[in-house]
């Protein structure tokens, strides 16, 4: 049965509800208890409870003041209750929800930005001749591909296509091809498409408005802030892996960031941002390079980290991730491995594939077969009459 008290399940309780506690006595939301209960007891009890509220109407303000919890010592205006559960200018418990001083972040600017000047690789994207559209390319694939992997890509990709319209008046089985082993292919279709549309919409040149390079097929969140940021020198918030997890322990003191960007890491990476958007843009730039070279996954380097004597994490004594299991990625037997070998052949033959060639590169016929159809449903492989595949034409 239950009892009066924080407890208490079921409708507020009534006079007579507080009247029984006053008394000892237990009492439930149905009338059936209540049959057997003298009215003499209830009434003296309800008096009593009467008297004590006249009496506490008398202590106003003052309970609250001094911070009165007790539910019979409650003041009893609006004003007062507000008072009482107002929350206080007490720090938040935690940084990625409540950070929003520009102080904090201004500690963190000066140094990762001073780093960044003396440490920073140079890289062909961030050349002033990259221009938009070489950072555009970059950033599609640089997207979980590591920088060694993408270097030569990106060259060849360049002197081919310098500007959009070079792509765009290609097939985009030629931008698959082009793609080669970096992974992923999807993303050479999408940045074809993304040629395709800054051709037809915005006379070949790369947009400079954020909203506009959303717009873009194949562009999210993350690479519209980053062209913007990087090509142009806007202040957004650029969350990739490698600045998630500087702000996660440099900020928030956890080891590792979420498994997929959260809310509350957006409100913490836009409260960090600086008002100067060119100082914005450095720090987008500086913080993604300190998770590169710096505050890795793992062995990260602590003693070259500008922050370190500020980082939360490393402060609290680096406590170990204790949150969900982070994705490991494999690759060996997976439809993955079976999708690269199979685009392998088409990348290298110039005329259509036969089926039988296409079946020798994988011993497994049915694994070999869902690849095969996943590739030709994602439009990265164009099949024809006779049993014959090829890269996609349109």
């Amino acid at each position: 049965m239950p009892i009066a008290g924080r407890d208490r399940i079921g409708p507020p309780p009534t006079v007579r509800d507080h009247g029984l506690r006053l008394l000892g006595a237990p009492f439930a939301d149905t009338d059936g208890p209540f049959a057997i209960v003298s009215l003499a007891p209830l009434a003296m009890a309800a008096d009593r409870l009467r008297r004590e509220r006249r009496a506490l109407r008398g202590l106003g303000r003052s309970g609250a003041a001094r911070g009165w919890r007790s539910a019979r010592a409650a003041p009893r205006s609006w004003q007062d209750r507000k008072a009482m559960t107002a929350p206080t200018n007490t720090p938040p418990s935690s940084p990625a929800d409540g950070i929003t001083d520009a102080p904090r972040g201004a500690g963190l600017h000066s140094p990762v930005i001073d780093w960044f000047d003396e440490h920073a690789r140079d890289l062909p994207w961030r050349r002033p001749e990259a221009g938009p559209w070489g950072v555009m390319v970059s950033e599609f694939m640089l997207q979980q591909t590591p920088v060694s992997r993408v270097l030569p890509v990106y060259e060849q990709w360049l002197a081919r296509w310098p500007r959009p319209a070079d792509l765009a008046a290609e097939a985009p089985g030629e931008a698959v091809r082009a793609w080669g082993r970096l992974g992923y292919p999807r993303r050479a279709l999408r940045l074809h498409g993304a040629a395709v549309a800054i051709t037809e919409r915005h006379g070949g040149d790369v947009p400079t408005d954020h909203a506009q390079l959303l717009a873009l097929p194949g562009i999210g969140e993350y690479t519209a802030a980053a062209v913007a940021s990087f090509a142009y020198g806007q202040r957004h918030a650029v969350l990739d892996t490698n600045v998630r997890r500087v702000l996660a322990r440099a900020v928030t003191g956890v080891q590792y960031p979420p498994n997929a960007t959260t809310a509350a890491e957006r409100k913490l990476a836009r409260a960090l941002l600086p008002e100067d958007e060119k100082t914005a843009a450095r720090w987008a730039a500086a913080s993604m390079e300190l998770g590169a070279l710096v505050c890795t996954a793992k062995n990260e380097s602590c003693p070259r980290c500008p922050i370190a004597a500020q980082c939360a994490w490393r402060l609290a004594g680096k406590p170990e991730h204790d949150g969900p299991a982070r994705r490991g990625q494999t690759y060996a037997g997976t439809d993955r491995q079976v999708r690269g070998k199979l685009l392998a052949v088409l990348r290298e033959a110039r005329t259509p594939v036969p089926q039988a060639v296409l079946d020798g590169v994988w011993h497994e016929p049915v694994q070999r077969a869902r690849a095969l159809d996943g590739l030709v449903a994602d439009g990265l492989v164009e099949p024809l009459s006779g049993g014959l595949y090829r890269l996609p034409l349109t």
